[in-house]
């Protein structure tokens, strides 16, 4: 067998990754504002709180629904009143194969919550602009970072409970 041959043999075993988007969608929304109208008389000085995280649920096989869940809420720096609270589910169904483990952690974790992320950050501000707050335009988000992050989490966990077994 030539080197040619035995090249394009590798190729045929190794099998394709595929990454397929099926579909994008809202799974829930909800946009409280619950100190209007009196709010909008007060100085507009705002405390805005973030929480953003994920969730994966394996539909069957190589289908996969990634769940990316976005919480804003606004306060007054001045009153601690509630201006307002923005919770979204920006859901998509993914085709995920041939991947390590390592590579579907990443691929489940980074890659598709960033191809989610556009489209919950336009409805965060879609609804902010609607009960007629100023703009509020999320700053991207590197997940990548947040997936190194976990990882280093998880191997400090992993060392302080060989530790603790030790002792």
């Amino acid at each position: 067998m030539t080197e040619e041959n035995k090249d394009v043999a590798n190729e045929e075993q190794q099998p394709q990754a595929v990454l397929q988007i099926q579909r994008i969608y809202v799974k829930d929304v909800s946009f409280e504002a619950p100190n209007l109208p009196h709010i909008f008389n007060q100085e507009w000085k705002p405390r805005l709180g973030f929480d953003l995280s994920t969730e994966t649920v394996k539909l069957g096989d190589d289908l996969y629904e990634v769940c990316l869940n976005i919480s804003v809420e606004t306060t007054l720096e001045d009153s601690g009143d509630v201006a307002f609270i923005c919770e979204v589910k920006q859901a998509g169904v993914f085709t995920i194969s041939g991947l390590e483990e390592m590579q579907m952690a990443h691929c489940l974790t980074s890659q598709c919550p960033n191809m989610l992320f556009p489209y919950a950050r336009e409805l965060v501000s879609n609804l902010v602009n609607r009960g007629t707050f100023p703009a509020l335009n999320l700053s991207p988000v590197n997940f990548d970072a947040l997936f190194v992050e976990y990882l280093q989490r998880q191997e400090q966990q992993a060392q302080e409970a060989g530790e603790q077994t030790v002792n």
